[in-house]
């Protein structure tokens, strides 16, 4: 990696902690520019607008998210494993890749729901593909018998999806410190629902 990506790289781990903090409406390069102690100029050479530092931003999460939980994941064993290595890797990942105000893409949805936009399509694709990666790991626990064959993997990114959303809203807004133990108990439940009944 040469001097300027990794400048580029820290700029943008600075960028999606200001985010999580006070939300990507508030990023600005000005903002950056104060975090960082750097130019306005220089960072605008780098991305030109606010939107391209926030898609940049949100796309270098993306990046950080699959480094952090998608490969570990799908490093573990298929079937049940690897569906509970996704959830615990996806419920520790504002740990794992420090972010201080909670999930970068918790507040992005609700942020951009419903502003059309480059930045809102990006936040769609970016959701979608991680609830087709949980419903492609919950075929392959069905394919593995370890899931029964009528199980609705859609259904099951649904609802682990669900959990992950309602933990960041016990845990960050109404700071309850039983939330990763709520949380477990209800991804418990939903495993438990799912897996084959042994026979008696």
């Amino acid at each position: 990696m040469g001097k300027g990506e990794q400048t580029r790289d820290a700029i943008l781990e600075t960028a999606l902690q200001v985010a999580s903090r006070i939300g990507l409406g508030g990023l600005t390069i000005g903002t950056l520019s104060e975090e960082l102690d750097l130019s306005k100029s220089g960072l605008f050479a780098h991305f030109g607008s606010k939107e391209s530092l926030i898609l940049r931003t949100l796309e270098y999460a993306g990046e950080r998210f699959t480094e952090a939980v998608v490969r570990p994941a799908l490093a573990t064993p298929r079937g049940e494993p690897r569906v509970r290595a996704l959830f615990e890797r996806a419920l520790r990942w504002p740990q794992l890749v420090p972010q201080p105000g909670g999930c970068i893409f918790v507040t992005a949805a609700v942020e951009f729901d419903d502003q059309p936009g480059p930045i809102h399509e990006l936040v769609r694709a970016n959701r979608r593909e991680w609830r087709e990666l949980v419903a492609g790991a919950v075929r392959r626990a069905v394919e593995a018998g370890h899931f029964r064959r009528d199980v609705d993997p859609e259904q099951f990114a649904f609802e682990m999806e669900g959990i992950l959303f309602a933990w960041h809203h016990a845990a960050r807004l109404l700071g309850e410190p039983g939330a990763d133990a709520r949380a477990h108990v209800a991804f418990e439940a939903l495993v438990t629902r799912s897996r084959v009944r042994a026979r008696s």
